[in-house]
């Protein structure tokens, strides 16, 4: 029976890691421009995993005069994009843009240490900055109340 034991530990612990790597709950948000960032359209996808959020970031356009590749800022702040409060989290570790082929859009990955339930729970909204240099002008917003599976 001993050498079974060893194999049995690992089915089960495979089987574990199977199931709680597929229950990550993913959620669609889309983005509204801004007055600065007119006729332009953005969503992003919040992902779930263990204590953080996974943002996966799609934007058509930034403003006219914004240096390229664009340098884009991501902040969670508490209220929402009528009546915005403080950052709550900065997702700024990168800031980094990949152009979308194809599409002439960008795309960026972004997380947050929170778990997803509790930014579902609260009230937060997601704003996408450009640059310091290029004016710090929030150009998309969307109250995460608003994600959709």
């Amino acid at each position: 029976m001993k050498p079974c034991s060893p194999l049995a530990t690992l089915l089960i612990t495979a089987s574990l890691f199977g199931c709680t790597s597929s229950s990550n709950q993913s959620m669609n948000l889309p983005l509204a421009a801004t007055h600065k960032n007119p006729g332009q359209v953005a969503n992003t996808t919040l992902t779930g995993v263990g204590n953080q959020t996974n943002f996966d970031f799609y934007v058509t356009g930034v403003p006219i005069g914004t240096v390229m590749p664009p340098r884009l800022y991501t902040f969670i702040n508490k209220g929402s994009c009528r009546e915005p409060g403080p950052a709550a989290y900065a997702m700024n570790d990168k800031v980094n843009t990949e152009p979308n082929a194809g599409t002439g859009g960008w795309s960026f990955y972004r997380s947050a240490p929170i778990k997803m339930p509790d930014l579902l729970s609260g009230k937060y909204s997601v704003v996408v900055r450009t640059s310091p240099e290029d004016g710090n002008v929030d150009i998309f917003c969307g109250d995460i109340a608003q994600a959709t599976q």
